[in-house]
């Protein structure tokens, strides 16, 4: 290590211009992590907020939300304890202010009060009647105050603002919160139910219990069910997957390109130097130290490149505007960093076999 440093120090503008590169890599790998993160985040938080086991969803839903129908009286069919299921509707729509032609496209979640998927207010209070909603924070964040009245889709009646909950996210947009006779009304109108048990839900969230272990009656006139785990469930949103391959494989090329560059960096830089490790050989320095020095100009140009790029950004993150779907995961970052830093290192092992190919006669000049 001291060679490779000793040597760093001599061509400190070299070494800069590498490290500068690494930088601008290691730097475009945490953004990219932080917007699959912000992305991901955007389209399950509402749901990881549940902290449900399993979701139930009608069996020709192809296991998405949206597509899935069922009635109120599917809650009695699930074998599990009334604290512990939770009916979800699921619509999504617009919000609109009542004065204005601006709209902002939600995520309508219908469910009772008393259940846990309904989120902790932090300001105001819980919806008490079928007109009062409550919405996320980031839905707040745009212009909406407590106690406005907002259109809600194609329903006529306004509905009343009457609370806040934390800033949360399905399926890339807003949350907004009500009743279940509400959500009944605004995906189906006017239409008129027996009972309440014929209304609608588009989903059972299950709390403390897998899904491998639920127990779900069925007769011949009952809905077909699909028993899913709640990371499967987030597996099938729509666009869900194909976003995380999609930023992943970026992700990952841009370690083979860190790989590459550091190699050939390296590479160059010990051709160059041929003689000297001639003259070095001569004098009887091991092949092994120089190899050594190799590795470890390799690691530190990973250490320092990778450094300073997870500061610039952290820092960057606090100068994002809140609408992009944006999210600093140091965890995350952390096992990148450490990859890109095994990754530079792999590339300065090319130039190794330079090194044991030099011959000292040869590199001095000699017969």
């Amino acid at each position: 290590m001291y060679l490779a440093w000793k040597e760093m120090r001599y061509a400190k503008l070299r070494y800069a211009l590498i490290i500068g590169v690494m930088v601008l890599v290691a730097y475009v790998v945490f953004m990219l992590t932080g917007l699959a993160d912000g992305l991901a985040d955007g389209n399950k938080q509402a749901v990881v907020d549940w902290k449900a086991s399993s979701v139930i969803l009608s069996n020709d839903s192809n296991k998405i939300a949206s597509a899935s129908s069922m009635k109120q009286s599917d809650l009695k069919r699930v074998s599990v304890s009334d604290k512990n299921k939770a009916g979800v509707g699921y619509f999504p729509t617009a919000v609109q202010h009542q004065k204005k032609s601006e709209k902002q496209n939600v995520s309508v979640l219908g469910a009772k009060k008393s259940s846990f998927v309904v989120p902790n207010v932090t300001k105001g209070r819980l919806y008490q009647n079928k007109h009062e909603i409550i919405i996320s924070q980031n839905l707040a964040n745009l212009g909406y105050h407590l106690n406005q009245k907002v259109k809600l889709g194609s329903d006529s009646k306004l509905y009343k603002i009457v609370g806040f909950s934390k800033a949360t996210k399905f399926s890339e947009v807003p949350v907004i919160y009500l009743n279940l006779n509400a959500f009944a009304t605004l995906k189906y109108g006017d239409q008129v139910f027996k009972n309440n048990g014929e209304k609608p839900l588009s989903l059972i969230a299950i709390k403390k219990q897998s899904a491998n272990k639920l127990t779900v009656s069925q007769s011949s006139d009952d809905t077909k069910l699909d028993k899913l785990s709640v990371n499967t469930f987030i597996q099938n949103i729509p666009g869900y997957s194909a976003q995380n391959v999609t930023l992943g494989a970026m992700i990952g090329f841009l370690f083979v390109v860190v790989a590459a560059i550091i190699g050939i960096f390296m590479y160059v830089m010990t051709l160059q130097k041929t003689s000297l490790f001639g003259v070095m050989k001569a004098q009887g320095i091991k092949t092994s130290y120089l190899a050594k020095s190799i590795v470890g100009q390799a690691l530190i140009v990973g250490v320092v490149g990778v450094a300073i790029a997870f500061v610039l950004g952290y820092l960057t993150g606090f100068g994002l505007p809140e609408t992009m779907p944006y999210s600093t995961d140091l965890g995350q970052w952390l096992l990148d960093g450490i990859v890109l830093i095994l990754v530079a290192i792999i590339g300065g092992l090319f130039s190794i076999r330079t090194v044991t190919k030099v011959d000292p006669i040869n590199a001095i000049g000699g017969e």
